[in-house]
């Protein structure tokens, strides 16, 4: 009954009411709880995550098709990269509260699931696929130009930060970049790991993952974020 009525509350924020209420549960359940409920493999969201993965694909390239009709198709490719890559989309769940509403097993809930960009960002596909399997097409578009497809200029830093701050930072001159290890967290199964960059003593930006590279893209994304919001950096 509670998760019947968390349910319902996602829909009303999401703007969508299902059909079928068993592939929005469906679409919420990761593998461990799956695995913890006895489920078979099927009963958890990765299905839905694979189609879910195709549907916004579709849609992101058509919205950058007719919306950017003078940017070259090597150009296309790497936009709609940055807008679909696992930390936009994890982003992208804070609008809708996502995690909370995630099934998890005991152990992935204690050990901080709910906050690993690989979880949410899979449970989003999910949840795209599960539109489109009870609504079709044009639900599952609108849900993501609403949702996903938004603040573009902000989102395509998401592609490859490090090499972008490494360019800006270049372009100024002065001290290299430096990025550093100031904390870990979680069991060794799954470790999330803090970064902050620096140049010359000076914090640019911190960044959180479940490895250390992924730590440093965020980090570098943080930080180009923070120079944007300076009117030091202007995207283009």
């Amino acid at each position: 009954m509670v998760c019947g009525r968390k349910m319902k509350e996602l829909e009303k924020k999401i703007g969508y009411e299902f059909k079928d209420e068993e592939l929005l549960k469906h679409a919420m359940t990761h593998s461990s709880y799956a695995n913890e409920n006895g489920m078979p493999k099927s009963g958890s969201n990765e299905r839905l995550e694979f189609l879910g993965d195709a549907v916004l694909e579709l849609v992101s390239s058509e919205f950058l098709y007719h919306n950017y009709p003078n940017l070259p198709e090597g150009d296309m490719s790497k936009l709609r990269a940055s807008l679909v890559c696992e930390p936009t989309l994890a982003r992208c769940t804070d609008e809708i509260e996502l995690p909370k509403y995630l099934l998890l097993s005991r152990g992935e809930d204690a050990t901080g699931g709910r906050g690993r960009d690989s979880i949410v960002s899979d449970a989003m596909e999910a949840l795209i696929g599960a539109i489109f399997l009870d609504g079709g097409i044009e639900p599952a578009k609108e849900f993501i130009l609403k949702f996903i497809l938004t603040d573009i200029e902000s989102k395509r830093l998401f592609y490859d930060s490090k090499t972008t701050l490494q360019e800006v930072v270049q372009a100024e001159g002065g001290e290299k970049l430096s990025y550093e290890v100031v904390g870990e967290s979680g069991p060794d199964h799954a470790k999330e790991f803090t970064v902050e960059v620096s140049r010359g003593g000076t914090v640019l930006g911190r960044g959180m993952g479940r490895s250390k590279k992924a730590a440093e893209q965020k980090a570098a994304y943080e930080a180009l974020l923070a120079m944007h919001r300076l009117g030091d950096l202007k995207l283009i």
